[in-house]
């Protein structure tokens, strides 16, 4: 399946889409960062549903509801353990299980924030590369997704997710 990829600055909890994206622990508690903003904006009822399903496997993810949020789901990617520390082979690894998982969920649009590029302390162009090369890699196994779109919180994440972008079109 062809997919449509997209590169936006701003707010992943105010994106046009079925389903966003958490950057999520292995033990999903929701701290800082995109995280927060979701549980900040959604309700704790998230974070609550999320832990009930942990701890995960570095590198795996599961689906909550949204809570207050208007998606049908929030994907928790565990790109991270405790030590909040994550590598670039993780980030691809959970980018690929996130879409598989959405398009189980037949979700046909899904929100990523630059996963590890924030708390995990990946640099930004390490993370769009290893993102933008699992969606690559993923796209024939994919039936239902048809659009991810890259949220971008600040400069330097949207540029390097631009420039990667630019390799594949």
């Amino acid at each position: 399946m062809k997919i449509g990829v997209e590169i936006i600055r701003g707010d992943i909890t105010s994106t046009d889409c079925e389903a966003i994206v958490n950057a999520a622990n292995n033990h999903l508690w929701m701290g800082s960062g995109v995280a927060g903003a979701i549980k900040r904006k959604g309700g704790d009822v998230i974070e609550k549903e999320a832990m009930a399903q942990g701890p995960i496997t570095v590198g795996q993810a599961v689906a909550t509801g949204a809570g207050k949020l208007p998606y049908k789901y929030i994907i928790h990617a565990a790109g991270m353990g405790q030590d909040l520390r994550t590598n670039e082979k993780i980030i691809y690894e959970v980018t690929r299980n996130s879409l598989l998982l959405a398009d189980r969920l037949a979700i046909g649009s899904l929100a990523f924030p630059a996963l590890g590029a924030g708390v995990g302390g990946i640099p930004p162009d390490v993370c769009a590369a290893a993102m933008m090369m699992a969606v690559s890699d993923s796209a024939e196994a994919l039936k239902h997704l048809s659009r991810v779109i890259f949220v971008l919180f600040d400069r330097e994440a949207y540029q390097a997710f631009l420039a990667e972008a630019d390799r594949y079109n």
